[in-house]
């Protein structure tokens, strides 16, 4: 099978190193970055550039980039894939990209899946993308109107193959709204935390809770910035929800009330056992 990898970021290029490390696929890929580029054909991370002349020989197309640079893409090269390839997008929020993505599909009859990699690091680029990326995550799929058991089969195999432990099938609704609170607000309350003038000053008291906290603090603006306003209704909803928890702490510390304090952080041990995870 020829699948093309649109965008060499940390995403795009583990993906293709995943590809090509554990599958026997031909893997095609594409980046504005011409070192990226470069890097990715000397690493062998992809066989050949995907150009405009062999667009239309590809059976899946894998788009690797931001939301808006995703929909601006798929406009514009939809046409050019042959009739019935699959193509799964892999944007961190669902209902703006599946709207447009599945509009262009329908047109041009293309299958179309959403997607979204539970997996990441802090520091993005081809320079960090790693084959094992994938290994043990979730892959989320948002089948559109149009989606077909043979698809998704085929989809769950492929990402299985490359290493992810599970795939979820949901709505793009469902998405943004729980991705709203599992990975934007923990992005947001970890950029407001460190701002406390106390982390240029935290050197050798600091341990795991504090590089628990600060990780993902080392983020891309821009990028985020676009996630975070295309979900901006459920993430704002999120945002008021923990300034409300945060409050209550407040308001028992200010008060030296150890029983209310002792409830509340019952409390969140005991949310924390049921809801599981890491």
């Amino acid at each position: 099978m020829n699948i093309a990898v649109v965008g060499l970021g940390l995403i795009g290029g583990s993906l293709a190193k995943a590809l090509k490390t554990r599958t026997g696929h031909s893997v095609f890929g594409a980046d504005l970055n011409e070192e990226t580029m470069l890097l990715a054909r000397l690493s062998g991370a992809i066989d050949a550039p995907l150009t405009d002349e062999n667009m239309n020989e590809m059976d899946l197309v894998l788009i690797a980039i931001r939301p808006t640079a995703a929909i601006l893409w798929s406009q514009t090269h939809f046409p050019g894939l042959k009739k019935g390839a699959c193509v799964v997008d892999m944007c961190g929020v669902k209902r703006e990209v599946t709207r447009k993505l599945e509009e262009y599909a329908i047109k041009n009859e293309i299958l179309y899946v959403g997607g979204h990699p539970m997996a990441g690091k802090e520091r993005g680029k081809f320079q960090n993308a790693r084959e094992d990326l994938f290994v043990g995550a979730s892959m989320i799929l948002t089948p559109g109107i149009e989606t077909t058991p043979d698809t998704l089969e085929n989809l769950n195999n492929l990402f299985t193959d490359i290493g992810f432990a599970r795939t979820v099938f949901t709505t793009p609704d469902e998405h943004d709204r729980i991705i709203a609170y599992t990975s934007q607000l923990a992005h947001i309350a970890s950029s407001a935390y460190i701002k406390s003038p106390e982390a240029l000053r935290q050197r050798g008291f600091s341990a795991g809770s504090f590089r628990d906290m600060t990780r993902v603090a080392f983020m891309d603006e821009d990028m985020w910035t676009e996630l975070f306003l295309l979900n901006a209704d459920y993430l704002t909803g999120q945002v008021r929800l923990l300034i409300e928890n945060l409050k209550e702490y407040e308001s028992a510390l200010a008060a030296k009330d150890a029983d209310r304090l002792r409830s509340l952080l019952k409390d969140g041990r005991e949310i924390k056992t049921k809801a599981g995870g890491n």
